[in-house]
């Protein structure tokens, strides 16, 4: 599998956070696109089916990421 450049899932990472946090604070529809578009990118990029899942992927493949903390992903 391509890994994404660590820069890369900084920026999408911090993107999603942001547009999140813009949504949830006026509801608008132009966000939760753009929201949804950069989801999809980090999916992408990490391999995943779930925004949630690929946030804690890109996490993790950041710089100073703790690897042994991997409770969240734990799948059922």
């Amino acid at each position: 599998m391509l890994m994404a450049h660590p820069a890369v899932l900084k920026d999408l990472v911090e993107q999603y956070e942001t547009l999140r946090a813009l949504h949830a604070e006026n509801g608008s529809l132009a966000a939760r696109r753009r929201m949804d578009d950069v989801a999809y990118t980090l999916c992408v990029s990490t391999g995943t089916r779930d925004a949630d899942v690929a946030l804690v992927a890109a996490r993790h493949q950041l710089p100073g990421a703790r690897p042994q903390d991997d409770s969240v992903l734990t799948m059922s």
